[in-house]
């Protein structure tokens, strides 16, 4: 079989294509020939050198993908040959905190990714992906979908008429937004791009706010929400966005820190939290039963994910730099061939 791997060096000049041994199950294992994958800016950074942690080469980057059932070792029970899965980002946190969750068992570092024909994964660490959706929809799921369902619904318990606050148009702040709207809660979007804002409006949005033209957003925020503050916010943009969040969210909010996008320096007086008595949450991902959770609702409400653009698989490099470009509303797709 092809894979791609990042091999020893700098940028993405270490991406390399080479040939490995389809892989052969072993207890309670399974081997999928991947359909579809898709980037996140976590794989951007891992593949730039960048990222907060490194790992060891050569690597197979990209956590998330999806793929046919193709061969199963002794005493698999959960999934059979032919079932289509989405593989998890957490291979094995499968239930309750973060404390479940292993750091040497995140798919596209350590382990290697999905960016490959075949990947053989623990049968506890794949799910059945909805059924309506494509493979290029399904591949959008581990990451960016499961991140926006955890932070609003398992750990933010969402409900209806609660206002969400979603950051820019990325993966996670449209599955957020979506599930929002999905779950009968209102939304405001922040962008750079009116283009951006208008295309949030018609997923449901019912306000968008330019943040190039309008700096102080929080004040926007407070105006549109008569000086309330939302209920929820969806952070991605790191310390300087961290900042007018808590000025735009109301007494006993919740803010879910995503990323960093906007960078990593900045300070915080911890006392705007607590005179506010906010909920502040990392959310790392989350786990297989909240991606099952989140599946259902999915399959329930036919909920289509957004696809920005789909590349070939092997254009990694070229799909890299488009989603580090900033210029996707949505998510960014790799497509296998059929065999």
């Amino acid at each position: 079989m092809k894979a791609i791997i990042l091999d020893n060096g700098t940028g993405l000049e270490r991406l390399r294509c080479v040939q490995r041994p389809i892989p052969e199950p072993a207890r309670q294992q399974v081997v999928i020939r991947v359909k579809a994958a898709s980037l996140n800016y976590r794989d951007v950074e891992i593949a730039g050198g960048r990222y907060h942690t490194s790992f060891p080469a050569p690597l197979v980057p990209l956590s998330d993908g999806v793929g046919e059932v193709v061969a199963i070792g002794s005493d698999v029970t959960r999934v059979k040959v032919g079932d289509r899965v989405c593989g998890t980002f957490w291979q094995r946190w499968v239930a309750g905190g973060f404390e479940m969750a292993q750091a040497a068992y995140q798919l596209g570092g350590p382990l290697d990714g999905m960016l490959r024909e075949y990947a053989c994964l623990d049968e506890q660490g794949v799910v059945p992906a909805p059924a309506h959706l494509s493979h290029a929809e399904a591949a959008t799921l581990p990451c960016a979908a499961v991140t926006a369902w955890h932070s609003l619904v398992t750990e933010g318990a969402l409900k209806p008429g609660d206002t969400v606050l979603v950051q820019g148009t990325g993966g996670v702040s449209l599955f957020a937004l979506q599930f929002a709207i999905a779950a009968g809660a209102r939304v405001i979007a922040t962008s750079s791009s009116d283009e951006k804002l208008a295309q949030a409006r018609t997923l449901g949005a019912f306000a968008g706010i330019n943040y190039q033209r309008v700096p102080d957003w929080a004040e926007a925020v407070l105006e549109l929400t008569e000086g309330q503050g939302v209920d929820h916010v969806v952070e991605v943009g790191g310390p300087q966005s961290f900042a007018q969040s808590l000025r735009a969210t109301r007494r006993g909010g919740q803010i879910s820190i995503i990323g960093y996008l906007g960078g990593t320096e900045g300070a915080i007086n911890p006392l705007d939290i607590f005179r506010r008595q906010l909920r502040v949450r990392g959310i790392p991902v989350g786990s297989r039963a909240s991606f099952e959770a989140m599946n259902r609702a999915i399959s329930a409400t036919r909920l289509t994910p957004i696809i920005a653009r789909r590349f070939g698989w092997t254009d990694i490099a070229e799909a890299l730099a488009f989603l580090e470009s900033g210029t996707h509303f949505g998510k960014v797709v790799l497509e296998f061939p059929d065999p």
